[in-house]
């Protein structure tokens, strides 16, 4: 067995407490601000980005940490060429490509300042940047590659500044479920 030197050992000894020293000096001891909250979502979607109530292939999945994983929107399955419209009242801030894919971004009226921001892709656009756009109003066609799903889809985001937010929360209750239709007796009829 190989024994160090006593010099050796009190070397390394004073190293490491000069090293936490330093660290503990240089250390902020103010904690880091906590960012505020984002604002609540208001359900003001008129109707689904595609279709009438498409399939969600993939939900949101917040991330733990800005850069770690997740998936920071809702996957949306649409036919290629499908058209793309805007849930909400708003005005077109990016429409153009991002990576290879074509993205639009639509900021909704009457969202505070900053304004919440919805973003869809792959999406051949239809509008330019600045564009007033009204619920429903075709932005674009669904692009037939570009997506990261394995089948045909548009990725329906949403965004207040750069914190990322559930965009399922944009549609009211009547629009997000889909309840079987219900026939009732009508009074006074008998039944057959």
């Amino acid at each position: 067995m190989h024994l160090y030197p006593k010099r050796c050992l009190g070397l390394l000894l004073f190293l490491s407490v000069m090293t936490a020293a330093a660290t503990l000096a240089w250390a902020d001891p103010t904690p880091p601000p906590v960012p505020p909250l984002p604002p609540p979502v208001p359900a003001i979607a008129r109707t689904w980005p595609v279709g009438v109530h498409p399939p969600v292939l993939r939900t949101w999945e917040p991330p733990a940490t800005a850069y770690a994983r997740g998936h920071r929107g809702v996957d949306l399955a649409a036919a290629p060429g499908a058209a793309v419209r805007t849930v909400a009242a708003g005005r077109v801030s990016y429409a153009g490509r991002v990576a290879g894919r074509g993205v639009v971004a639509v900021e909704l009226s009457g969202t505070g300042e900053p304004p919440l921001r919805t973003t869809y892709e792959p999406v051949r656009a239809s509008v330019e940047k600045g564009q007033r756009v009204t619920p429903g109003e075709v932005i674009g066609a669904v692009e037939p590659t570009g997506s990261h799903c394995t089948a045909t889809c548009v990725h329906w985001g949403l965004l207040h500044a750069d914190a990322y937010l559930n965009p399922l929360a944009l549609l009211p209750p009547v629009l997000l479920h889909r309840a079987p239709s219900r026939l009732l007796p009508v009074l006074g009829v008998p039944l057959p």
